[in-house]
């Protein structure tokens, strides 16, 4: 990779990078700047929404996970990337599955495979994600908070996995035989704006849609999943391709419904998913706008 600014994101399952920074790695792409997406896992135990796939289920054919890592492939043809790898190689880990918690957010399910992410070593998961960032050299990194978003065990061993790769990739004496040691510069977690939710919700509320992100009260409680504006760090643009994110995220077509609340009503990609907020985990923020926030994951670098 010859690109002089580079970005690396660490996800769980396809279709994560496509919901969560979709329109950023699109806009990156076409300015020229470096983007390398690495999947933790194939997403075989994902819901599937397409009734005549329903075969591949994972306690059917099994084989949901080479259907998914085709619904990746196309999703970064629509967003332009053309580096994108799992860790340690296709196969190597195996979504863990979930189960929902009696508070409404995701935990670990009574039984995962013997080869689930959730259970992998950190050490080995960390060092293959060692490999990446020595020779992909990127000065941001971009993952999941120690939640995972919304509990899934998978996202959080991705966040535990690229934290802890971070930190030995740039050990100046860790295991040469994985690269030149790197150190990267920033480390973002990916975020969702509680302002721009409770504003979104309140629209959605407003034009008689009672059924998107049901049970959500624009001036209740709403959990975990977001996080307070005082607490965001960057606020990336990507409307001007928020087509793109579009077409990626209708790729991924087992899991996403192509008349779902990402295309349809007061929740439509245009008004909404253009925009990407992001926490700062390491470096030091950059120049910012108006906001108080950054508009480039790179600024300062």
């Amino acid at each position: 990779m010859t690109e002089d600014q580079r970005l690396l994101l660490v996800h769980a399952h396809p279709d994560d990078e496509s919901i969560g920074q979709g329109a950023t790695m699109a806009r990156y792409v076409a300015e020229g700047r470096g983007v390398t997406l690495v999947t933790c896992t194939a997403g075989e135990m994902g819901e599937i929404l397409v009734p005549e796939l329903a075969h591949l289920a994972a306690d059917k054919q099994d084989g949901l996970g080479e259907h998914r890592r085709g619904e990746l492939e196309n999703a970064m043809k629509e967003l332009g990337v053309t580096d994108h790898r799992f860790l340690g190689g296709f196969g190597s880990y195996r979504d863990s599955g979930m189960k929902w918690h009696a508070d409404g957010h995701a935990v670990a399910a009574d039984e995962t495979h013997e080869n689930a992410f959730w259970n992998a070593d950190l050490a080995e998961a960390a060092n293959h994600l060692v490999t990446v960032i020595r020779e992909v050299r990127p000065q941001v990194l971009v993952t999941y908070d120690e939640f995972g978003g919304y509990g899934h065990p998978d996202h959080i061993q991705a966040h535990r996995v690229a934290m802890y790769a971070a930190q030995l990739a740039a050990v100046p004496s860790y295991k040469l035989d994985l690269g030149e040691p790197w150190e990267v510069a920033k480390i973002y977690w990916t975020a969702m704006s509680e302002g721009r939710m409770r504003e979104s919700l309140r629209a959605i509320r407003a034009s008689g849609d009672t059924e998107t992100f049901e049970g959500m009260d624009p001036d209740g409680d709403l959990g975990p999943f977001v996080t307070p504006d005082d607490q965001l760090a960057a606020r990336v643009d990507g409307s001007a391709f928020i087509d793109q994110k579009m077409a990626a995220l209708a790729a991924h077509e087992t899991q996403i419904e192509k008349d779902g609340f990402f295309f349809k009503g007061a929740e439509s990609g245009h008004a909404f998913w253009g925009e990407e907020f992001f926490r700062l985990a390491k470096g030091k923020q950059g120049p910012v706008g108006d906001d108080g926030l950054e508009t480039d994951l790179f600024a300062g670098l």
